[in-house]
């Protein structure tokens, strides 16, 4: 009987020196390169932004994040909104009288100006509850949000 136990020992022996030599030739998941100080404040910019959704809306201090000529697509099937003036002014017209509204960032990446958030965007206005899942996207040019852009899934 000792040659049928070689026979499994070199079977088994050679199964996981095979697994073994492929596991360790897959390609392990790429690490993320270290942000740049750039885009840390580009990712701070847009974090501090989206922590100022609280109730009372400050407006003013909404708009302090947004350059004077932004541009603000709300959702991949409405216009543009083009100005700082006019965004806030859209802004108002539909959350303006929440009661409470939250933007709750699910995981955020920086590249360069670009800064991109998975979020979910919660209003609780008098007549509704909204908690609407949102994928963000804003292009930071000098310390400001000069374009914003959500879609909603």
């Amino acid at each position: 009987m000792g040659t049928p136990d070689r026979n499994v020992t070199r079977r088994v022996f050679l199964t996981t020196a095979g697994i073994s030599a492929t596991v360790t030739a897959l390609p392990s998941r790429p690490q993320a390169a270290e942000l740049t100080a750039a885009e840390r404040n580009n990712l701070k910019l847009v974090t501090d932004f989206c922590n100022a959704w609280t109730v009372p809306i400050d407006w003013d201090k909404l708009g302090s994040f947004l350059a004077v000529d932004c541009k603000f697509r709300p959702t991949q099937t409405t216009p543009l909104v083009d100005g700082r003036d006019a965004i806030i002014m859209m802004l108002r017209g539909f959350a303006g009288k929440a009661t409470s509204c939250q933007f709750e960032v699910l995981d955020s990446w920086a590249r360069g100006p670009i800064v991109a958030n998975d979020r979910i965007d919660r209003f609780a206005l008098p007549d509704q509850n909204m908690d609407i899942p949102v994928a963000g996207v804003f292009h930071v040019i000098d310390e400001k949000i000069a374009e914003w852009s959500d879609y909603t899934f």
